[in-house]
């Protein structure tokens, strides 16, 4: 069974700001290793699927190859410094081994791909799975466990839509201030 976010309960909804999953104006960078090509491909089937769904146009999405999950954060910082999107989806699968490869490549891709968004405060989704075997990466992406591609849509989508409302709702707090804040 896939792992979801929970929904809200219902009194904690009222004035509470959440993003939605409707993207029609939202442009995405979707960055795909080729380490792991069999898996990396079937999340990239998922993420485009559900960019679909959410309304994302072609002309609003690109994807972009790298060789591998290391390469990532490198390929986010790029792809955020050239202005032209609102999101980053990086996917791929990094699956343990006999040597310790596994434990360097995940974490700093984590840690790096993390740091680019919060300096460019972009959402960035990590869509790469770190899985003991080629089973559970399967599984993973397109198996019994659903596609951590389509998720990673979801996720940054709803974090675009969410960015705005705080940034909109910050804006009319503002506005509507009767005295400026001094400290």
């Amino acid at each position: 069974m896939p792992h979801r976010p929970a929904s809200l309960p219902a009194d904690a909804a009222g004035d509470a700001l959440v993003g939605s999953h409707e993207g029609s104006h939202v442009r995405v960078a979707v960055i795909c290793a080729r380490f792991n090509g069999e898996v990396s491909t079937r999340l990239l089937e998922g993420a485009l699927r559900k960019l679909e769904e959410c309304g994302v146009t072609e002309a609003n999405r690109v994807v972009v190859w790298v060789p591998g999950s290391f390469e990532l954060p490198l390929a986010a910082q790029a792809v955020t410094k050239s202005g032209s999107f609102d999101a980053v989806v990086c996917l791929g699968a990094v699956i343990r081994g006999d040597t310790a490869h596994f434990d360097f490549v995940a974490g700093e891709c984590a840690a790096g791909l993390q740091r680019v968004q919060l300096d460019t405060g972009l959402p960035i989704a990590f869509g790469v799975l770190t899985t003991e075997n080629l089973f559970q990466a399967l599984e993973r992406s397109g198996g019994t466990v659903g596609n951590k591609g389509e998720e990673a849509v979801e996720t940054v989508i709803e974090m675009v839509n969410l960015l705005k409302a705080v940034t909109e709702r910050g804006a009319a707090l503002r506005s509507h201030a009767r005295t400026p804040l001094s400290y």
